[in-house]
């Protein structure tokens, strides 16, 4: 099993078989409207909607890296408390409803990288997860955190058939082949309760599911689990739905 973002655990595949992954639709799912962020990471001056959410996040080289310092759970001791493991988190103030973020990735030892949408005004999933897109290696996941794995009747429930029955539909992974040190080109698209993917341009990962069509999703956080993740080119677009 994998840790997530906010410390909880997260099957690795979708509860479907591969031969019953939904068809990622040929065409984007979203269309670009006004451009809400942009930060290539250039300028000594950061835009003011970044902030820290879970360290460690640097600026260099031109471009942000992540890297997991929290690897472990440490149990509490004394007067200490406990310190759960997570990846390495950083956020983004920029409000949207359906949207295209774009940004380049590279693995440089990073497990995990993903990109992420919360509304912490939201208190029916734990801490507002909303919905995510996991970039890995070897595979792209997509998850319906809402209505999914962080909805909190069913984070609460053992793992179980029911639990598992709750849970179908709500997550897919979708096999890529991805190679460490090499920048990639990802692309998110949010469209009503759609998500579709895209590496470099070509489509990788799709999911309809009700949580994804939260209406206010109030934040982007961009997460790396692993040493160590970098993003550069960083864009987020208003869109429409396309279709």
């Amino acid at each position: 099993m994998r840790v997530c973002l906010a410390g909880c655990f997260l099957l690795p595949f979708s509860f479907a078989g591969a031969a019953d992954l939904p068809k990622i639709p040929s065409k984007p799912i979203a269309q670009k409207k006004d451009l809400l962020f942009s930060d290539d990471f250039e300028s000594a001056a950061r835009p003011a909607q970044w902030h820290k959410v879970v360290e460690t996040f640097a600026f260099e080289s031109g471009a942000l890296k992540g890297t997991q310092t929290r690897e472990v759970t440490i149990p509490a001791t004394g007067d200490k408390p406990e310190i759960k493991a997570h990846a390495a988190v950083h956020g983004l103030e920029v409000p949207t409803r359906d949207s295209i973020v774009e940004c380049r990735i590279k693995f440089d030892g990073a497990t995990m990288i993903d990109v992420e949408f919360d509304d912490r005004k939201y208190t029916g999933a734990h801490y507002g997860h909303i919905c995510r897109a996991q970039v890995r290696l070897n595979g792209v996941t997509i998850i319906d955190e809402r209505d999914g794995n962080m909805r909190n009747d069913i984070r609460a429930m053992a793992s179980g058939p029911e639990k598992n029955k709750l849970l179908e539909g709500r997550q897919v992974t979708y096999p890529v082949k991805l190679q460490p040190g090499k920048w990639y080109l990802l692309g998110v698209e949010t469209a009503g309760d759609e998500m579709r993917v895209t590496i470099d341009g070509k489509r990788v990962a799709y999911l309809q599911s009700s949580g994804i069509g939260h209406e206010t999703k109030s934040k982007i956080e961009l997460g790396v689990a692993g040493k160590h993740g970098w993003f550069d080119d960083v864009k987020v677009w208003s869109a429409v739905p396309s279709r």
